[in-house]
C-alpha cells in the first residue's frame, strides 16, 4: 500500500470515530437521560459563578451559594455528584442544547421565552426585577429613569423584561436601550462609577450584595414594575425523569426540614414556594 493511500485510510477512520463520538453525544442529548446521569453518578450544572448569593466562587476558589448547596442536597439523595460549570449566562441554553451541561441552576427564572427552550422544575422561590439607583443620583421611581443611562446582565430574566414591555422603561432610558454586562458585578462597579444611572438586576442579588458590601444605606432598591418571578431548574424537554426526580427531591429536603435550613443559613427566612412546601 502507497503511503498516499495509507494517509487516506487513516483520515477516513479518524473521521468515522469523529462522527461516531458526536453522533453518541447528540443522540445522548436527545433522550432521557437520568439512567446516563445514574450510570455515571455525575450531572453537570451550568451557572454563572459571579451570582452571590445563589451560585458564586468565593475568594477561595470554592463553588459556594444557596443553590449550590440545594443542589448537592437533591442530587445526595440519589447518589449523583453536581459537577458545576461555569458558563457565559447569555448561552445558556446553547450550552445546555449541545449537552455541556445537563442543568441551568443559579436563579434561573421561569419566563414564556425560556418555556420554550427548556423543561423547568417546579419553582422554589419566588424573585423580582428591581431597580438600583445611587442615593445621590435621586433617582427613586422608575419613571425617574427618564433620559437616563440603564444598566442590564445580557441575557437575564430582566433584560428579557426590559425588552418585552417597553413602556415601563425601554421607551424612557437613554437610546432606549440599556449597556449589557457579563456579570453583576461589572454593572455595580459602573454604577458606582456613574458611567450608568441604574442597574435593572434581581432583587435577591441587590440585596445581598450591597449588605456584603457595606453599601445599602448609599443606594435606592426601588421595587420592580414588572411581573414577579420565580426561580426554577431548566433541563432539556427530553429529561422527563430528571424534571419528575428534581421535584419529588425538593419536597423531601422540605419535609426533611434540610431546605429550610439552606434558605435560613443564606437568607435568613424560609424562601421555599407553595410548590415545594405542599
Amino acid at each position: 500500500m502507497t503511503l498516499k493511500k495509507l494517509i487516506l485510510t487513516a483520515m477516513t477512520a479518524f473521521m468515522a470515530i469523529i462522527l461516531v463520538a458526536c453522533g453518541s453525544k447528540e443522540s445522548s442529548t436527545k433522550s432521557d437521560g437520568w439512567a446516563n446521569y445514574k450510570k455515571t453518578k455525575t450531572i453537570t450544572l451550568g451557572f454563572d459563578n459571579t451570582f452571590v448569593p445563589m451560585g458564586y466562587k468565593d475568594e477561595s476558589g470554592k463553588n459556594t451559594g444557596f443553590d449550590v448547596e440545594l443542589a448537592k442536597a437533591v442530587f445526595d439523595q440519589y447518589g449523583i455528584k453536581v459537577k458545576f460549570q461555569p458558563i457565559n449566562w447569555d448561552l445558556k441554553e446553547t450550552e445546555l442544547k449541545n449537552g455541556k451541561i445537563d442543568m441551568i441552576w443559579n436563579g434561573y427564572s421561569i419566563t414564556k421565552e425560556r418555556q420554550a427552550k427548556v423543561a423547568f422544575s417546579n419553582p422554589y422561590m419566588k424573585n423580582e426585577q428591581v431597580l438600583v439607583t445611587k442615593k445621590s443620583a435621586n433617582i427613586t421611581s422608575f419613571s425617574g429613569m427618564k433620559g437616563k443611562v440603564l444598566g442590564a446582565q445580557s441575557g437575564s430574566s430582566g433584560y428579557d423584561a426590559f425588552t418585552s414591555k417597553p413602556k415601563v422603561l425601554k421607551d424612557i432610558v437613554k437610546d432606549k436601550d440599556a449597556t449589557q454586562y457579563e456579570t453583576f458585578t461589572q454593572a455595580f462597579i459602573d454604577l458606582k462609577s456613574g458611567r450608568i444611572d441604574g442597574l435593572l438586576i434581581d432583587k435577591v442579588y441587590a440585596n445581598y450584595y450591597l449588605k456584603q458590601e457595606g453599601e445599602l444605606a448609599n443606594y435606592n432598591i426601588v421595587n420592580s414594575e414588572y411581573d414577579g418571578e420565580n426561580f426554577a431548574v431548566g433541563v432539556r424537554k427530553e429529561d422527563k425523569t430528571l424534571v419528575k426526580n428534581l421535584n419529588k427531591s425538593l419536597k423531601k429536603l422540605y419535609k426533611d426540614g434540610k431546605f429550610q435550613e439552606i434558605s435560613n443559613k443564606w437568607f435568613g427566612e424560609d424562601v421555599a414556594t407553595d410548590q415545594v412546601k405542599n
